[in-house]
């Protein structure tokens, strides 16, 4: 089966044999595109960076948006856009953000040099997640093992977002747009072993396909489904992508809160997120790089069911519930109870998360955020709190808890929960509340913290809440999300 895309002013067809070909396999194999480089095949580095767009509801315009080759899978830029660091130059021209990182000296080995130029270049074009954002965060899911920062980020300056002229390229995708479901029977290419492709436009169609095949695997962003191919080297014989379901990709927002469907990505939900809470937007600005946020969901990130991942403890804090569905029957639960144990979720066979709903929090809650890493971004949490507190004159009325990072899957710290509720904001609450966390959580030790460093910030955190909370002048802020210093 053939998939077609835009390619510097061209339509491409590309016979897709293999449903699970990357990218970047194609771009540097077959389409021999060797500016886009491989540095760690799991979207970490950034130096496979391209840019992939697509039309509006409208066809009046195109969104770009970074996106790594290395963990993206060929049949998700049918009826898209590409541009790579090949399409810049022209007439043997460097494009200005290229000119600026030679002027100023920031290329040294030069590998990841053209993941850099992508992301600036999408800064340059106002591509998705670069409104308003420093060049620093644009290019936090780009490593350059040179140290050359600083000369990148004056490059990065020198050139100001300014829209570029997409006619040509609109006029070619309304000339490839599919009406009908994306089909690839196709097989691996070393093994031979089958595997399809399937990409409905419809919720039902959706549903419909996982009732004929309910072993199938559920694909949104790829950014961590890529990784078990690239990295892990396991077979996916059949693959539902949800990236053409229109409606896994709305939000809705009103005064009760936040609904959000399954496909949407981090950076489209960022600001919907901040107006519910802003620590809810900082902590968006804490996961990944812009790549990853680009393409990763906020739905895939919970059906995951990792840990580790840093939206659930949040939204379990703030009483998020989830909708499932199962052919034509959907069923609802607390965001909390979907988390049954390490890697295993209250999801039957055929059935997948469908939306989420976020409540708005009452304006006087305190909610506080803190994510610890080694690293401020492009890091995965060592211990991710969440805190969701409401107050009666001296007293404690409600508190939902959550961490990432100290059990098996993110939970509830309920017994914590208890020792807060109904009693007085005062110091030695939080003492008891300090030491209730040990009942709720039995952490393990692993390279990114050990079980008593765990505890010891899940306890101080508490603290640091309540010296907040006493003295709001002087004493430090979590409203940042902050990263770990220890």
């Amino acid at each position: 089966m053939s998939i077609r895309f835009v390619l510097d002013g061209e339509i491409v067809s590309y016979d897709c044999t293999d449903p699970t070909e990357t990218l970047l396999e194609m771009l540097r194999y077959r389409l021999c595109r060797t500016g886009t480089k491989e540095g760690c095949a799991e979207g970490d580095c950034g130096a496979c960076t391209v840019l992939l767009g697509e039309l509006n509801d409208a066809g009046t315009a195109i969104a770009w948006r970074a996106v790594n080759a290395c963990i993206l899978f060929v049949p998700m830029l049918d009826g898209r856009a590409l541009m790579t660091v090949e399409s810049l130059a022209k007439d043997g021209a460097l494009h200005p953000v290229q000119q600026s990182l030679v002027d100023l000296h920031g290329s040294q080995c030069g590998f990841c040099t053209p993941g850099f130029v992508m992301s600036l270049y999408g800064r340059a074009i106002g591509a998705c997640g670069t409104k308003d954002a420093p060049v620093s965060e644009v290019i936090s899911g780009n490593l350059c093992r040179c140290t050359g920062y600083g000369p990148i980020i004056a490059a990065g300056k020198d050139n100001p977002p300014s829209p570029q002229d997409d006619t040509p390229t609109i006029t070619l995708l309304k000339q490839i747009g599919r009406t009908e479901p994306l089909l690839i029977d196709g097989a691996d290419k070393v093994t031979g072993t089958a595997r399809s492709w399937f990409a409905p436009h419809t919720v039902a169609q959706m549903a419909d396909r996982l009732q004929q095949r309910p072993e199938a695997q559920v694909l949104a962003g790829a950014t961590d489904v890529g990784l078990w191919v690239t990295k892990q080297l396991r077979e996916l014989p059949d693959i539902v992508w949800l990236g053409e379901v229109a409606e896994l990709h709305t939000m809705q927002e009103d005064d009760a809160g936040l609904t959000l469907g399954a496909g949407v990505s981090f950076t489209m939900a960022q600001k919907a997120l901040a107006r519910l809470h802003p620590q809810l937007g900082s902590l968006v600005s804490r996961i990944a790089g812009v790549q990853v946020r680009n393409t990763g969901t906020i739905g895939g990130n919970i059906a995951n069911g990792s840990p580790i991942g840093d939206m659930p403890p949040a939204l379990i804090a703030l009483g998020a519930t989830l909708t499932l569905r199962k052919g034509a029957e959907r069923r609802q639960m607390p965001l909390e109870e979907f988390f049954l144990s390490y890697g295993k979720q209250d999801r039957t066979t055929g059935e997948f998360v469908e939306q989420v709903n976020v409540p708005r929090p009452h304006p006087d809650a305190l909610i506080r955020i803190a994510k610890f890493s080694k690293r401020f971004t492009s890091d995965i949490s060592a211990v991710l709190g969440a805190f969701h507190l409401t107050f009666e004159g001296d007293k404690v009325a409600s508190a939902r808890i959550a961490f990432g990072g100290m059990a098996g899957t993110p939970q509830r710290a309920i017994a914590t929960e208890e020792t807060l509720i109904g009693h007085e904001w005062c110091e030695a609450t939080i003492e008891n509340a300090a030491k209730a966390l040990a009942q709720d959580y039995s952490p393990l030790s692993d390279l990114r913290g050990s079980a008593e460093y765990r505890l010891t910030v899940a306890a101080n955190l508490l603290r640091r809440i309540w010296h907040e909370r006493q003295n709001p002048d002087v004493a430090p802020s979590l409203h940042d999300v902050e990263p770990s210093h220890g």
